[in-house]
């Protein structure tokens, strides 16, 4: 299985290609809903062919019920293209699970809470939850995680690669949010390892390069993927 296999090679990351992960926004996309929606599979497909290995599904305005479904939709796409691009979902992993996606992706508020019991005596992490929800599916399932500090790191034990931010300088509609910087990055990857570090926040193409340099196992972005300059990276 994916997961099993991910954690017995981690100390391979530092001798592959960057990774790439692509973050969904359908809110750039032109037309209704249905239009957004359909555009969105057609990318994640495209992003599929050209190596992104993992596609995160954000869209956090949806009630769950459609999140399911546009994941399930994403996933066909990917599935569809022959890629080993992995599907997540940042949201339940039990909607992950319905959508027949790889596994979740968890904000960093999250992945170190407790995620009640599920019927087990003891109350789980959000890590230990989606695997338990898997599990009893009979599958694996690929947990990433949000992190910002040293202390999100820790929280986010069990995952299988960490998204650190923002490394550069995040822009958004409400404010502009300092990077951290790549010595932080650094900093980040060697707390985390063995498990990978992707670098999120402000990461384009022509900075993507650095944060290899600085450690990490590859890049996560929305923005970056949006254009045809990330084709050239792998």
């Amino acid at each position: 299985m994916f997961a099993s296999d991910l954690r017995a090679n981690r100390s391979r990351y530092t001798q592959l290609q960057m990774l790439l992960y692509a973050i969904t926004n359908r809110a750039r996309l032109a037309g209704d809903e249905d239009a957004k929606r359909a555009r969105l599979a057609e990318l994640a497909a495209e992003w599929a062919h050209g190596g992104v290995a993992y596609i995160q599904v954000r869209e956090k305005d949806l009630a769950l019920t459609e999140l399911q479904a546009l994941a399930a939709k994403v996933v066909e796409a990917v599935r569809g293209t022959g890629a080993a691009t992995k599907v997540l979902v940042n949201g339940p992993a039990q909607v992950a699970l319905d959508a027949d996606a790889d596994g979740v992706h968890l904000p960093s508020t999250q992945a170190g809470k407790a995620a009640g019991d599920l019927g087990s005596a003891m109350a789980q992490t959000a890590v230990q939850a989606a695997e338990l929800v898997y599990a009893r599916a009979g599958r694996e399932v690929v947990v990433s995680a949000a992190c910002h500090s040293a202390e999100e790191i820790r929280q986010a034990a069990g995952a299988d690669l960490l998204l650190f931010s923002p490394v550069f300088e995040k822009v958004t509609a409400e404010r502009a949010r300092p990077g951290q910087g790549l010595t932080a990055l650094r900093e980040a990857v060697e707390l985390a390892k063995p498990v990978p570090v992707l670098a999120l926040g402000g990461v384009t193409e022509k900075n993507a390069a650095a944060c290899v340099q600085a450690g990490a196992a590859g890049v996560a972005a929305i923005r970056m993927f949006w254009g045809e300059g990330w084709k050239g990276m792998k």
